[in-house]
């Protein structure tokens, strides 16, 4: 059996995208596949289970319950009898690792033997002193390096400079992601919670991505013409403005938050519905909404199944699977 564990320098580097991706790629090439994520408690609290693991049950369509998926730990040494448990009859393990060079991560790796990727973000410098540093800590465990989030002007540059400095250290690199904002996107269903407001039709829409965000109020320009720059968008607009809100229906619209304390007249109801435009009210003012969604974009992480498909393609474009599976031989 293989293990392999994903870990990156910091938090949201996309770590969970790596692990569904070569997950699910190990799954549709027949290998019986495992996820493991064990959280190590320290001074802050540790959760019982993980969005993550709940995700990746989904993804792998896994039958241990998301605690055994995602136990959590005070002592190290007793993560390989969990691991046990949840490793039975799996040809590869995807374990979700420890940000950073913590003993932590270097006592997990070494009790499960597994083959280490390390995920870093895009930086202008490459490559960065602290990944040089992560992947002497890993030694001989380390599998090769994943650089995500790569703006697309950057690609040939990054490529050039990655491959000549850190090939002349005996590191791999297994990928070189660009930058997609597709793949952290917010549902529907999830710019209602962040911005406290109220479903109104539509709900079986809730998990529709939204790409973009457009603010009526502030637009000077005709409704159709201003709204029909941004498909999949989320639409912000007053309550006392009916003529915006039915412009933005006949457009690329994802949904409708209204700000104001007046229900949607009956005609933008009866137009959205019809069009499967979800409404979602708010007593909140425009800008606050709009800064809510703003922050909530910018720390959205990797956990829709409908966001599969985009990832897929594009690791299958720049990831070295093949890498990843000659790692995973015994070694003679």
């Amino acid at each position: 059996m293989g293990v392999v564990y994903v870990t990156s320098l910091e938090n949201r580097m996309g770590k969970t995208a790596v692990c569904a991706a070569l997950g699910r790629h190990l799954l549709d090439d027949g290998k019986k596949v495992g996820f493991f994520k064990p959280l190590v408690a320290t001074t802050r609290s540790a959760q019982a289970t993980d969005s993550d693991a709940a995700f990746m049950k989904q993804v792998l369509a896994l039958q241990e319950p998301v605690e055994s998926l995602c136990p959590v730990f005070r002592d190290v040494g007793r993560i390989k009898e969990a691991f046990t448990k949840i490793s039975g009859n799996k040809d590869v393990v995807v374990v979700e690792g420890v940000d950073g060079q913590s003993p932590a991560s270097y006592e997990i790796v070494k009790a499960l033997d597994a083959r280490v990727i390390i995920v870093d973000a895009y930086s202008p410098d490459i490559p960065k002193e602290q990944l040089l540093t992560a992947c002497k800590f890993f030694g001989e465990y380390l599998l090769g390096v994943v650089i995500n989030k790569v703006p697309a002007s950057q690609l040939e540059r990054v490529r050039n400079e990655a491959s000549s400095s850190l090939g002349k250290t005996g590191i791999d690199i297994l990928g070189l992601v660009p930058e997609d904002r597709a793949l952290f996107t917010l549902t529907v269903g999830e710019i209602a919670g962040h911005i406290r407001g109220e479903i109104l039709n539509n709900t079986e829409k809730s998990s529709e991505l939204v790409e973009g965000i457009m603010l009526g109020a502030l637009c000077v320009d005709p409704g159709p013409m201003y709204f029909g720059r941004k498909a999949n968008k989320v639409a912000v607009l007053r309550d006392e403005r009916p003529d915006m809100q039915m412009a933005a229906l006949e457009t690329s619209t994802r949904a409708l938050v209204i700000s104001g304390s007046t229900a949607p007249i009956p005609s933008v109801l009866t137009r959205a519905q019809a069009k499967g435009v979800p409404i979602i009210t708010t007593g909140e003012d425009v800008v606050a909404i709009a800064t809510s969604i703003e922050e909530a974009l910018g720390t959205t992480r990797f956990n829709q199944e409908n966001k599969l498909p985009r990832l897929a393609e594009i690791m299958e474009q720049n990831f070295n699977f093949g890498a990843v599976y000659q790692g995973l031989e015994p070694k003679s």
